[in-house]
């Protein structure tokens, strides 16, 4: 039987790449996400690689929408295996100026949301005694930045999370372990390196190397496969006993 994974946030950027991942390792994949055309991204993957999938775009900012979409993965697949917490937003303002709902829904989708997504799926889990919830943190979950009070703390946040569902899963095989990237070159990272150059009055090469980059020791992006590597070394039922710990893939920031 093929085991089953769901991703929060797959149809694009970082989780679409793990999932891509997933599927080349014959997982039945419960994508998500707001694309239009996610249902088509997620059936492409399944002709591709002889797998079964299924699509949800539920609001992350709902718990009960987020209770279903676990539900329906169960009751779509009879089981899960796998849950990659990855769904995130972000918003850069200095404090005073950080409007309260652009915080409480950066906090609610970063972080509340795979509280949320791994308290549903922690029975199953339990049932199989076997569970991987991987956490899909930031080195912003491990170093600070300024402008970015909700998303570092929420990534704070989802570390200590890790660490607690890791000591309640010992004993049942559930493990539980976060990544940490630094810049990823996604299309919303790809927008903030635009709009950073027009308020900069930069280059684009500028704003990576002086800005995005500046923290890093190895002065390039963090690949998308390279994440979705690690998800799957932490998936595997030989990583019973990596669990709460976190993961940075992030050129040497948190070297430093």
């Amino acid at each position: 039987m093929n085991k089953t994974v769901l991703i929060t946030g797959s149809t694009s950027g970082i989780g679409l790449g793990i999932a891509q991942q997933f599927a080349k390792e014959g997982y039945n994949i419960m994508f998500h996400g707001l694309e239009a055309n996610g249902q088509a991204i997620a059936n492409d993957i399944a002709k591709t690689h002889h797998i079964k999938v299924g699509f949800s775009n539920a609001n992350l900012l709902q718990p009960e929408a987020i209770e279903h979409l676990v539900t329906k993965t169960i009751d779509t697949f009879g089981s899960l295996h796998v849950l990659v917490n990855n769904a995130g937003i972000q918003f850069v303002s200095p404090i005073e100026d950080f409007p309260n709902h652009k915080y409480e829904n950066i906090i609610a989708i970063n972080m509340n949301a795979a509280f949320y997504a791994s308290k549903a799926a922690w029975k199953q889990m339990k049932i199989q005694n076997f569970g991987r919830i991987i956490n899909i943190s930031s080195v912003h979950g491990l170093r600070a930045s300024e402008f970015k009070s909700a998303y570092v703390t929420a990534k704070h946040g989802v570390i200590g999370m890790t660490k607690v569902l890791a000591l309640e899963g010992a004993e049942f095989n559930i493990t539980c372990n976060a990544i940490c990237p630094g810049y990823v070159k996604t299309p919303l990272v790809e927008g903030q390196i635009k709009d950073q150059a027009k308020a900069h009055s930069m280059t684009e090469d500028e704003v990576v190397e002086k800005v995005m980059l500046k923290k890093q020791a190895v002065k390039q992006f963090v690949s998308i496969e390279a994440i979705a590597d690690m998800a799957i070394l932490l998936a595997k039922d030989s990583s019973t006993t990596i669990t709460g710990t976190s993961f940075a893939l992030d050129g040497g920031w948190s070297a430093q």
